[in-house]
């Protein structure tokens, strides 16, 4: 009996049939579907399409009715079902077809696309729900909330935006040759760089898009203005306020990742060190205030990066040990040419930024302007109501504010009458130590140098600040500060910032037993980081002092507590022991020290005696004035050399550039910046009378600052820093330097021999060297200064003879005050 007339069906076994049976019911062949009936195949189709889209209608219908009742949530879940409802409709039909062995390739290939991105999809869903960016953006944030650049504030410790004043940014310059640079790029540094006004970092950003040039920018400074701070306040912006930085500064979205080179720089000086998507990922982000908590998205980072939605930040360039700077230089420009989207920006003291080496460099160059009277006065001011505010367990009582402004006023009113005090107090780390010094010994007089205000807080930290708390130190303040000074040499010795704990207490247990005490290492080092605040752990079990001019500091009280002067001898060709040397230099007699580097004399050892004379001069006790005078003809002699050869051998562009390099590098800046009007005005006279001097013998009276001025004065100028447009004019006409009415000569149209009209040079130091040339026919002309150049548009090279004018009217004016 066949089973169609069985009248009680089982289910399908296959152990209740017998090889006759099946053999007595064979299964019909398929058809082919030209076979079929055309009813058969209306009801297969129509079948096929209710399997394919029915699923769409309960989801479609669900996700479209919690989008009309604004349940947010719900739908967001329910738009993946959606989707993937909507993905099943659209490939039901190939694995139909795959089923009756028909587009079997084509079924496999389409379901496996589907599985992976069905994972994709879930990755990606799992990731924007779980709020992961926001995660580490709270983490990256919590990393630099505080202000702890100095690291002394004991029971103070404001937060970073309660004191943060913006720096201001100058003398713009690009590091790449000027045909190599886009047109609307060279435009834009142009008119920056024509700005009177300090830029901020911000400036930058906004126009970073416009003018790829800023997105890759090293920021210079020397130590203590606020490198480290200005990068930790652009993260902690970014991360707690990304809304707020877009909106008020018109900047683009960027995650934010703040690196310390003097951290990660062994790990980077490997063979095999990790890209930068690695370093953050295995590395950084893991070391981060509760990162080790985060669930890293895969390739989260290294997408960030290809997009161009990271700013990187690399902080501390000079603090690579010099050995290891090629290495490291070579790194940083791998990386920014892997991810040429990506924002980078690096920082670094200029001698150690010299040692750059990579050929791909940041694209532009950005100086970190001296706190001017403003920065100043708002620094002062919002410092010390968060510290009577804090004092005061955050009351904001009206007692709180005046008090903070009778204090505030009363420093204020001390370094502005002071002159050594406000050079101090252009350096934002400086200033936090007059004002430290200011609250914790109120009415004592303020230091007058640098190394009594280290002083200063080296006392306050390691003795009376403990004695106020009435805190026993295991050892006495003296003691415990030469215990320090002999670590903080080592570390000069090495050039290293950082020391991981085990060599620390090497270090410490070895000074220990030269005092012949029975104190612990480990207890000390744990005594000396609480209390003084001078050393601390950035990271666990590693150490380094609370800024690096405390090291130098430290180590230069150490070299003249052993008397070993001869060994500063070795090194004036070495950046990272600059400090070290001007601290020395202003606890001693320097005249020995001096007179060695004149003995050196290479270039470095010659300006950093040059350094040494000048800061010692200003401020020292009146009986070593005469022997320091002994040696500045000396000195004199020696940096002038090459200035004099130029001008003996005729090289007048040569001589050009160097009167440049002479003057800026005396009023403390380094090549590729500008002067201020303030350093025109107070221009050392003796400097002067010597460049003039040489300009005028060797040129036979023709060329000078001197001989500008005379004819500057004939033309009707007033020396008083201000700009006079008909002076200028026919002063102008009258060297040669007039091209046409508002037009000046650039570096083509300067005459370099003697045929040249009288006062016609110097002229570089008048407002920078220029070049011409031509791209499609077009003139171009661009300002240079120290191989950097910037384009200047023909329409605003008047704003270029501005700036000469007031140069040449300051410069007037100090000649007169000279008698020069």
């Amino acid at each position: 009996m066949s089973q169609e007339s069985n009248p009680a069906p089982q289910p399908p076994d296959s152990t209740s049939k017998s090889p006759q049976t099946e053999k007595q019911t064979p299964e019909p062949a398929p058809k082919s579907p030209s076979e079929e009936k055309p009813e058969r195949q209306f009801v297969q189709k129509s079948v096929q399409a209710f399997i394919q889209w029915s699923p769409l209608g309960g989801s479609g219908w669900l996700f479209v009715h919690f989008l009309l009742e604004q349940d947010w949530m719900l739908a967001i879940f329910m738009f993946p079902v959606t989707v993937v409802t909507a993905i099943w409709a659209a490939y039901t039909e190939s694995f139909i077809a795959r089923m009756r062995e028909i587009y079997t390739d084509r079924g496999k290939q389409d379901a496996d696309s589907l599985v992976k991105f069905m994972e994709s999809l879930d990755r990606g869903l799992r990731w924007q729900l779980s709020g992961f960016e926001d995660k580490y953006l709270r983490c990256q944030a919590n990393a630099c909330r505080d202000y702890i650049t100095e690291g002394f504030n004991q029971n103070f410790t404001p937060t970073l935006e309660e004191v943060f004043v913006p720096l201001e940014l100058g003398d713009v310059h690009t590091m790449s040759l000027s045909p190599s640079l886009r047109q609307k790029d060279a435009e834009d540094i142009a008119a920056m760089q024509a700005q009177r006004d300090g830029l901020k970092i911000w400036d930058f950003l906004a126009r970073m898009r416009k003018t790829p040039a800023y997105r890759r920018m090293v920021i210079l400074a020397w130590g203590g203005y606020g490198k480290s701070t200005l990068l930790r306040h652009l993260t902690y912006t970014y991360c707690e306020k990304p809304k707020r930085a877009r909106l008020r500064y018109q900047v683009p979205r960027l995650i934010p990742f703040l690196l310390y080179l003097r951290k990660w720089r062994d790990l980077l000086g490997q063979e095999n060190a990790p890209n930068l998507a690695e370093l953050i990922t295995q590395h950084h982000i893991p070391q981060l205030p509760e990162g080790k908590r985060l669930t890293l998205p895969a390739n989260w980072v290294e997408n960030l990066l290809r997009r161009g939605d990271a700013l990187v930040m690399l902080d501390g360039f000079d603090e690579v040990a010099e050995g290891q700077r090629q290495q490291i230089s070579e790194w940083i420009s791998r990386q920014m040419e892997d991810y040429p989207k990506s924002v980078f920006f690096l920082t670094s003291r200029p001698g150690g930024y010299k040692d750059y080496s990579a050929a791909t460099k940041p694209q532009t160059s950005l100086f970190v302007k001296p706190f001017n009277s403003d920065q100043r006065q708002r620094f002062i001011e919002q410092w010390y109501f968060y510290r009577e505010l804090y004092a005061r367990a955050g009351r904001n009582t009206p007692e709180v504010k005046e008090e903070a402004i009778r204090k505030g006023t009363d420093l204020m009113q001390q370094i502005e009458q002071r002159s050594e005090l406000k050079d101090m107090a252009q350096n934002p780390l400086l200033l936090n130590m007059i004002a430290t010094f200011h609250y914790s010994y109120p009415g004592n007089e303020l230091p007058r140098k640098r190394t009594e205000l280290y002083k200063a807080i080296c006392q306050l930290q390691l003795g009376d600040r403990p004695l106020a708390r009435q805190i026993n130190l295991l050892l006495p303040a003296k003691e415990s500060q030469e215990v320090l000074q002999s670590v903080a040499l080592e570390m000069v010795h090495q050039n290293r910032p950082i020391l991981p704990q085990n060599e620390l207490m090497v270090l410490i247990e070895t000074h220990l037993k030269s005092l012949d005490d029975d104190v612990q290492p480990a207890a000390f080092l744990e005594e000396v980081v609480k209390v003084s605040e001078l050393l601390v752990e950035r990271e666990p079990e590693e150490y380094e002092f609370a800024h690096l001019s405390f090291q130098n500091y430290l180590a230069a009280v150490q070299i003249k507590k052993l008397g070993q002067e001869s060994l500063l001898f070795q090194h004036f060709g070495d950046s990272w022991w600059r400090e070290t040397i001007l601290l020395y230099a202003a606890q001693v007699n320097p005249t020995n020290l001096i007179r060695e580097a004149c003995n050196n004399g290479s270039r470095e050892a010659v300006s950093l005696a040059y350094d040494c004379w000048r800061e010692t001069t200003r401020k020292v006790d009146s009986n070593l004035t005469a022997e320091l005078q002994s040696l500045a003809e000396q000195l004199q002699l020696l940096r002038y050399r090459d200035l004099e050869r130029y001008l003996q051998n005729g090289e007048w562009e040569k001589a050009d550039q160097e009167t440049y390099r002479l003057m800026i590098l005396t009023v403390g800046k380094e090549e590729g910046q500008w002067f201020s009007e303030e350093e025109l005005l107070n221009f050392p006279c003796e400097e002067l009378r010597k460049i003039d001097g040489l300009w005028v013998e060797y040129s036979n009276g023709r060329f000078g600052f001197s001989v500008q001025k005379k004819i500057y004065l004939e033309c009707g100028g007033i020396p008083d820093g201000k700009y006079y447009e008909e002076a200028w004019e026919r002063f102008c006409d009258r060297v040669g330097w007039a091209k046409r009415k508002g037009k000046y000569i650039l570096s083509s149209g300067f005459i370099f021999n003697t045929s040249a009209p009288k006062g016609h040079l110097p002229g570089s130091g008048s407002g920078g060297v220029y070049l011409t040339f031509f791209r499609d026919g077009e003139e171009e002309v661009w300002e240079v200064k120290a191989g950097r150049s910037a384009k200047v548009e023909r329409s605003s090279s008047s704003e270029f003879g501005l700036r000469r004018a007031f140069f040449s009217s300051s410069l007037a004016s100090r000649l007169v005050k000279c008698n020069i």
